[in-house]
């Protein structure tokens, strides 16, 4: 299938909604137990079920209508799905909230391979998108490995020290937005390097 124009807001709907329902519904039912084949399951982990097929379901619509998914995306996914089913399975949430820190962490490392091999895989990802001198994609791809480090940690000491509850609103809120904002002020720091698209006369 070929890649098709999306709607940008119909994308953030569909890229944003799985996570904005998962919290809604862990909201409304994160109090309650359930019982499923004889076991009790918190409203947390019946929530994160919940989560799984809906995230398929935004990615099978957003494949629909573009024709595509993005790398990362597909890892994601898969990501929420593996750990999603081990805390399913062991009837424990630990799986789930180590997610984060997994994902954050892959990236920073994949971004530090990189960077040991003096290569950008951000570029190799994202040139098309934003063009950029190669020693700006260094500087954005040093900046963001650390950034995800950063982040892996935060999630770690978060779920560790902190209640569920804190646990999922900083998920749902603090993390993305934190990280909109480290991508935004690096993108305009680093505005210098931006490559111009040629116009004709």
């Amino acid at each position: 299938m070929s890649e098709r124009k999306i709607n940008p807001i119909l994308k953030q709907v569909l890229e944003l909604g799985p996570t904005l329902i998962f919290f809604v519904i862990y909201l409304r039912i994160k109090e309650d137990t359930f019982v499923i084949g004889g076991t009790e399951y918190s409203g947390f982990i019946v929530a994160t079920l919940i989560f799984v097929p809906i995230i398929l379901l935004a990615m099978g619509v957003m494949w629909f209508l573009s024709g595509k998914l993005s790398r990362m995306q597909i890892f994601t996914a898969f990501m929420v799905i593996f750990f999603g089913g081990l805390t399913a399975y062991f009837n424990d949430e630990r799986f789930f909230k180590m997610k984060t820190s997994i994902i954050y962490g892959i990236f920073a490392i994949i971004l530090g391979i990189g960077l040991l091999q003096r290569k950008s895989y951000l570029e190799w990802i994202m040139a098309e998108m934003m063009p950029m001198h190669p020693e700006g994609w260094m500087i954005l791809t040093k900046r963001l490995c650390l950034g995800f480090a950063v982040l892996a940690v935060a999630n770690e000491i978060v779920w560790r020290t902190m209640s569920t509850d804190a646990w999922v609103k900083i998920e749902t809120f603090a993390f993305p937005v934190l990280l909109f904002v480290f991508l935004w002020t690096q993108i305009i720091g680093l505005q210098k390097y931006m490559i111009e698209p040629e116009t004709e006369d």
